[in-house]
């Protein structure tokens, strides 16, 4: 199968237009909500649904069993197993739900009483916000077979259309949270629910609208059932592992420190969100373009498409994350005024795991594509879920919060050199060729880019708006003629020239005219 570069180019777009929307809305909004709660309740909301998460990691698993058997059988056209596949994801999630409402109503309880560390005046209103998340559960989980249908005909435009709905609505919600007489942790997590129930309702009727496979029958393969269930399980250390460092980590900070440090962390990753969706969005395009690659018996395409996908999505979220980084303490305290303690060492900590994360993403699809994720996630699911144990090891011994992120990104380095090894089990790959391509290609780009905007960045200008300015145009230069010479084969910059040449004649045209 060739790849489709302008499909993922005019996919890529829409979804940079919807990222556009919700970072200045969710960047907006942080500020002005992180002051509205205060440090204690910002820190509260941001730990509390890691309780439901606890109990959701299957759902990872599940999620990519469904959306990697719904773009297969979209590579082979057998339209008719797709609507199988659709209902028995269904079922599947639903049983699921049901599992995970049981779950977070015993032990989830359990967990908030005895561990968590919750100022008493305030359990009250946590108590309240733990149960919003757990009502959300079955509605969100249901909806996971219509995101990957979605996703699957890589229709992204659609996202991009809702993004204004969702930009209206967060600003409405940000008003009636400062207006509320009733209490304001409370009243946030009603008003995200209320929300997020009225657009997940939008995109069922659009899918059933737009695309007969979503049509509700009853799936009698339990072939189908046990086969996404196999898939599923093999992927189920791997999800262990995003929890154990994501909400596990998470819940870890606060039993030691106390919901201001999970203040600090949820900004963070807020900030982290927004940067990884620079790259995020154009794996999300390209994700099944690798999928049906394979499916149509294209290894070579398969591996080209992996290796731009993995400098691009690198690249994209350099142009980011460098400016944000080499100025992380002026933005924070633009945007925020004062803001938690442990916050800006958190966030240049979080921006160096997002850069190692953005390389692995397209070699991730690959493991989907093939279906053959058990080794993979013992072996690497297993180094991922390590950081849980040292972190809480070092916590115990006296170590500062940020140990807690230096573990994760330690572990996370150490798959990079690990995974490419097993993968070559499964599917045809020079191991050489990909780490000099990727992960040497990178890490070479990166260094060079980074030189001139970190000795300069601070000789001209005290800190400041004009600063600022300064150091995003010399990041964004350095970046673009260092990819443009030294993060690219030749073949991509001939394509790109190529692409450039037709942009500039049309404008010519247009202008003429």
């Amino acid at each position: 199968m060739a790849v489709d570069n302008r499909r993922i180019a005019k996919n890529t777009f829409f979804l940079y237009i919807r990222m556009m929307f919700v970072l200045g809305v969710s960047l907006a909004t942080a500020g002005i909500t992180l002051r509205v709660l205060g440090e204690v309740d910002y820190g509260l909301n941001a730990v509390l649904g890691g309780i439901v998460a606890m109990f959701s990691f299957l759902n990872g698993a599940l999620s990519g069993a469904c959306s990697r058997y719904l773009t297969f059988e979209l590579g082979r056209k057998d339209y008719d197993r797709l609507k199988e596949v659709f209902n028995a994801a269904l079922v599947v999630h639903l049983g699921l739900a049901v599992a995970i409402v049981v779950l977070s109503e015993t032990i989830g309880l359990w967990f908030f009483y005895n561990k968590m560390v919750i100022p008493p005046e305030r359990m009250n209103a946590a108590f309240w916000v733990l149960q919003l998340s757990i009502l959300m559960v079955p509605i969100s989980l249901t909806q996971v077979p219509y995101g990957a249908v979605i996703i699957a005909h890589e229709n992204m435009g659609i996202y991009a259309y809702t993004s204004i709905a969702d930009v209206v609505a967060r600003l409405g919600i940000l008003y009636l949270l400062y207006v509320s007489p009733y209490d304001k942790l409370i009243t946030l997590s009603a008003l995200s629910c209320a929300w997020s129930l009225m657009m997940i309702i939008f995109y069922r009727i659009y899918c059933i609208r737009r695309y007969k496979e979503t049509s509700i029958s009853f799936c009698r393969d339990w072939g189908l059932y046990k086969g996404m269930f196999a898939y599923a399980g093999s992927d189920l250390i791997g999800n262990v592992s995003v929890l154990a460092q994501g909400q596990g980590l998470n819940l870890l900070l606060n039993t030691f420190f106390g919901p201001v440090v999970n203040a600090a962390r949820g900004i963070a990753y807020g900030v982290q969100g927004v940067i990884a969706q620079f790259s995020n969005n154009f794996m999300t395009a390209a994700r099944p373009q690798i999928i049906k690659s394979y499916a149509e018996g294209d290894i070579d395409g398969m591996w080209r498409l992996v290796e731009r996908s993995s400098w691009f999505s690198c690249y994209l979220l350099l142009l980011l994350a460098l400016p944000v980084y080499l100025e992380a303490d002026f933005l924070l305290k633009l945007w925020l005024g004062k803001y938690p303690e442990h916050t800006l060492s958190f966030l240049l900590l979080i921006i160096i795991h997002c850069m190692i994360q953005s390389v692995k993403t397209p070699r991730s699809t690959v493991f989907h594509a093939t279906g053959h994720l058990l080794l993979s996630n013992v072996i690497i699911g297993t180094i991922l879920c390590a950081a849980f144990p040292f972190a809480y090891i070092a916590l115990r011994l006296g170590g500062s919060p940020e140990s807690v992120f230096w573990a994760a990104n330690i572990s996370i380095a150490i798959t990079e050199f690990v995974s490419p090894f097993i993968l070559v089990r499964f599917v045809k790959m020079n191991i050489v060729r990909y780490m000099l391509n990727v992960h040497g290609r990178c890490l070479l780009t990166v260094s060079v880019a980074c030189i001139i905007p970190c000795v300069f960045y601070d000789k001209v200008f005290d800190p400041g708006f004009l600063r600022l300015l300064w150091t995003c145009v010399i990041s964004s230069i350095s970046i673009c003629c260092t990819v443009f010479l030294l993060g690219m084969d030749r073949a991509s910059r001939n394509w790109l020239i190529q692409f450039i040449r037709g942009r500039l004649n049309m404008i010519a045209l247009f202008v003429k005219r």
